[in-house]
């Protein structure tokens, strides 16, 4: 594994940056607006809060543990956010992504392919871990249409996993529809 962090990713539409204190105001109003957080974790707190965490994360960015991007357009308009954390030897999280109105078309797609691109690509990893909330039946709908194997579910949240394998056979076909 890799240990320096991947500064930014482009695609046909997209780049994801590593996230600054800067992007707080930004990422707070993204967790605090009721269209997006609906399936997150309660925020509570300021920008200025926001602001003080990414400073913190920093740290454990510096370290590989944790990779926090805005996903902007390539005119530099934000439209979203995701993160690869909780990385290990084998394995990371993928999450806390959220797209926003100013997405182009096929967003989703493709923050997902340049973010897991990160994870298997440039650091290596075997394994993504990812979980919905049970509610969010878009979101689930589009991991499976990834081919994300089911691990379990609670009664809040259902558990997948994403094997760089699977990644690596379907990459090239989600390319061409993004390009296409």
């Amino acid at each position: 594994m890799t240990t320096s962090p991947v500064a930014h990713v482009a695609g046909p539409r997209l780049r994801l940056r590593l996230i600054t204190p800067e992007d707080a105001p930004y990422v707070h109003a993204l967790r605090v607006n009721p269209l997006y957080n609906r399936h997150l974790s309660a925020v509570t707190g300021t920008a200025e809060d926001q602001r003080q965490w990414i400073e913190r994360y920093k740290v454990q960015e510096a370290r590989c543990q944790q990779l926090y991007y805005v996903i902007e357009r390539h005119d530099g308009t934000r439209c979203g956010v995701v993160r690869l954390y909780d990385i290990e030897d084998t394995q990371f999280t993928w999450g806390s992504w959220i797209l926003d109105a100013n997405k182009p078309p096929k967003a989703a797609l493709e923050s997902a392919v340049l973010s897991f691109g990160i994870g298997f690509d440039h650091l290596g990893l075997q394994v993504a871990k990812v979980d919905v909330r049970v509610e969010n039946t878009h979101a689930e709908a589009f991991y499976r249409r990834l081919g994300m194997i089911e691990t379990h579910r609670t009664a809040q949240d259902i558990f997948f996993d994403y094997p760089r394998e699977l990644f690596e056979e379907t990459r090239s076909t989600y390319l061409q529809l993004l390009k296409g």
